[in-house]
């Protein structure tokens, strides 16, 4: 005899499926990639898995960033709730953004304001924007928690596909008229995750005079903004009229392998960033002032960032060269620790056995169960695998013969583009 469903089914909010909730048999793409990892362990006990696909920094916060959070900790003076911060984040977010960036004339006290990292930002300023019928802009493949948040507020999502011949930027003049007029948001993010592309000051001028001509508030999700290869780092508000417009989101996370602190900055339009500190305030009660500290410090010492990215660097070069011989079309992007290519159509092996796939997830699946190496497949706007340079080894040697053991596994095939 089937059991009847609990009361509590019939009070889930139709924004997370209503009655619908929980039933859904759907495998999120993470979740499957988990789950192959778990089987080919399972068929070859003791084998290493190269994990490709991680997207977080391999290494601890350095040691004097921690012992900043240790000296901070001990102070009486920053026990209790921050609520919306004190002034020393903001102090240090505005010099990182003049001192890193080229950003000069923000306001600390006024135009940044402290985040619990940059998914709570995205999270919580659709609340201060978003009415029932409005439409966000945002670049498919991408980090969709704006969008799906916006949703939750009746909002309608309009993706713009980011494509290999406009460089991973997202065309503009693509948006419908009846789009545009009810469009409130556009939501960027650059250097870019999934693709690793960065963005040119002649794009954030044009974004800047698009947003003015519609009306659009913009929002940059910059958490990858310091880790670049070559030359200074590129801020939305570094485009003139930006700050007349929207708001940049920058994290410790990325640049400064503190990623699980929970720490970041919204700077940018003053409004707009007032609204946010008032939603904040009535949902939550503030990163702790020591990690606000400790994460000052680190903006005070951009040189933690450049170490970093330059290990990304070197990585880059080797895996590109990897791909390259395995047949890729790879590309070294300018920043971020992605690698973003096209997925192959087919594979054979040297006994002439051929596989087709389907799309970027069936690549996936097929490198994690035949090759033990792990990526992330996108297949949003075509079929792409994306390479992160942040697996874990213990030293340079360590790297050396991982990047030799992919090129060993990834070279037994022939993959066919």
């Amino acid at each position: 005899m089937l059991m009847a469903e609990s009361y509590i089914q019939q009070l889930f909010a139709e924004r997370i499926g209503g009655l619908q909730y929980g039933k859904s048999h759907a495998i999120y793409k993470f979740e499957k990639i988990k789950r192959a990892k778990r089987a080919a362990m399972a068929m070859q006990p003791g084998a290493e898995i190269i994990d490709l696909g991680v997207g977080e920094p391999d290494e601890m916060a350095l040691p004097e960033v921690v012992e900043k959070l240790c000296a901070e900790a001990r102070k009486p003076d920053n026990r209790g709730y921050a609520d919306n911060g004190d002034g020393v984040l903001k102090q240090a977010g505005a010099r990182y953004l003049e001192r890193v960036c080229g950003v000069k004339g923000i306001n600390p006290e006024t135009e940044i304001i402290h985040s619990i990292g940059s998914k709570a930002a995205l999270s919580i300023l659709p609340s201060g924007l978003i009415n029932p019928g409005d439409y966000v802009l945002m670049t498919i493949p991408g980090y969709p928690v704006f969008g799906i948040h916006a949703k939750y507020y009746g909002g309608q999502v309009h993706n713009l596909p980011l494509e290999e011949k406009n460089g991973f930027l997202p065309d503009l003049d693509s948006v419908p008229a009846e789009v545009l007029k009810k469009a409130k948001v556009l939501v960027l993010n650059y250097p870019n995750n999934p693709t690793g592309a960065s963005a040119t000051p002649d794009f954030f001028a044009k974004v800047v005079d698009f947003s003015k001509k519609n009306n659009l508030v913009v929002i940059h999700d910059a958490a990858y903004a310091a880790l670049v290869f070559e030359g200074q780092p590129l801020s939305f508000l570094a485009a003139p009229g930006a700050k007349e417009v929207g708001i940049e989101l920058h994290s410790a996370s990325k640049s400064f392998n503190m990623t699980g602190w929970r720490c970041g900055f919204v700077a940018g339009n003053e409004l707009l960033v007032k609204a946010y500190g008032d939603v904040k305030d009535n949902s939550d009660s503030g990163q702790f002032l020591a990690i606000q500290h400790a994460a000052a410090f680190a903006l005070e010492h951009p040189e933690i960032t450049e170490k970093i990215a330059a290990k990304y660097s070197r990585r880059m070069n080797a895996l590109v060269e990897v791909l390259i011989k395995a047949g890729f079309k790879a590309k070294k992007p300018k920043g971020s620790f992605f690698l973003y290519v096209k997925a192959p159509r087919a594979v054979s092996g040297k006994d002439g056995a051929r596989k087709e796939f389907r799309s970027a997830e069936d690549v996936s699946q097929w490198m994690i169960t035949e090759k033990l190496i792990s990526t992330v497949p996108w297949d949003d706007a075509g079929a792409y695998l994306r390479f992160s340079v942040t697996f874990v080894a213990k030293n340079l040697a360590d790297e050396s013969r991982i990047l030799g053991e992919i090129e060993q596994r990834l070279g037994e095939v022939k993959f066919e583009f």
